[in-house]
């Protein structure tokens, strides 16, 4: 399925099966799962993506060739690659373990052709071997959702008391390993949610309510998912002395002005970018020991678009995975 403009919907196409080059090794695709920055990429809301364009970065499947160079993975291995494609490995971010920020790096789904696709080449320094505890479609919603909601708890420190504004995909998927590690969540919802706040009680919040809601105590941090930049402030008022918000989504509306008497006690506000590979490893080593589960909604490949639709309008009560082959 392929992007040929941004705010067009995508096109099914026959397109040459790619040949891995150096370091590369060539995957059957058997999940993709959706994501919302997909949406981004969709809707034009990313600058400069590579254009026509296969989206998609929650990849599971099974390598089918190999190229030279490349170590660790063998025919058969069954791998996910996330959103992080390819780093430089030279440039002062890459060399002081921040490959996250590297200025040239290239992203699956976004300047490098992903996943709605039979088959997909990538870096293979960048996939991640899958272990056997999840199936294709359980596991695929881990490999940003997971990965970038994990990267955002790490950002809170030891924050006892968490705040979690916006409870979609990835915040269902972290605040069971917030709960896994002796942490309690607060869950913020669009105002008058009422089925989103029972399912964040049902998964162990210690309070749910909407999101112009002040939460019955100071938290500790917040992490900001929705692309919602008023909610910034909105969560700064909410935190502790000390406290931290965090911002998980790689696009997010203008932040509007506040009173610097919001800010000051040293609480703090920063951003996600991206993600290492130390994070897919630690997070896919962890997941299975929580378990983290996942909530689902499968599509066939032509129905990417339908799939998109739904996201966009709010439709979704689980990740939407394509479904393309068996592994």
């Amino acid at each position: 399925m392929v992007l040929e403009k941004p705010r067009q919907p995508l096109q099914l196409r026959d397109v040459p099966k790619q040949k891995p080059v150096r370091g590369q090794v060539l995957v059957r695709v058997a999940t993709c799962a959706v994501c919302r920055t997909d949406l981004h990429v969709v809707d034009g809301e990313l600058p400069d993506p590579k254009l026509p364009l296969i989206p998609g970065h929650q990849i599971v499947g099974r390598i089918e060739e190999i190229a030279d160079d490349v170590e660790g993975l063998s025919i058969g291995d069954r791998v996910g690659i996330p959103w992080l494609g390819w780093t430089d490995g030279e440039c002062a971010y890459c060399r002081s373990n921040r490959e996250n920020l590297c200025d040239r790096a290239r992203f699956t789904g976004y300047t490098i052709d992903g996943g709605y696709a039979e088959f997909t080449v990538a870096d293979s320094r960048f996939c991640f071997r899958l272990s056997g505890q999840y199936n294709d479609v359980d596991i695929a919603p881990l490999l940003c959702a997971g990965l970038i909601g994990y990267r955002s708890l790490c950002k809170t420190g030891d924050a006892h008391r968490l705040g979690i504004y916006g409870f979609g995909n990835a915040a269902h998927l972290i605040a069971q390993v917030a709960l896994y590690q002796g942490r309690q969540f607060f869950a913020f919802t669009r105002p008058g949610d009422e089925a989103t706040q029972q399912a964040a009680r049902k998964l162990g919040a210690k309070w749910a309510g909407g999101s112009d809601e002040i939460p019955p105590e100071n938290l500790d941090a917040a992490i900001v998912f929705a692309s919602v930049g008023p909610l910034v402030p909105v969560a700064l008022r909410a935190l502790a002395k000390g406290g931290i918000v965090v911002c998980g989504g790689i696009h997010m509306s203008d932040i509007p002005s506040f009173p610097y008497a919001d800010l000051w006690g040293e609480r703090a506000i920063t951003s996600v970018a991206n993600l290492t590979r130390h994070d897919g490893e630690e997070f896919l080593e962890i997941a299975p020991r929580v378990p983290v589960k996942t909530k689902t909604e499968t599509f066939a490949l032509e129905e990417a678009n339908a799939a998109l639709e739904k996201f966009r309008a709010g439709e979704l009560a689980a990740t939407a995975v394509l479904r393309i082959s068996e592994s």
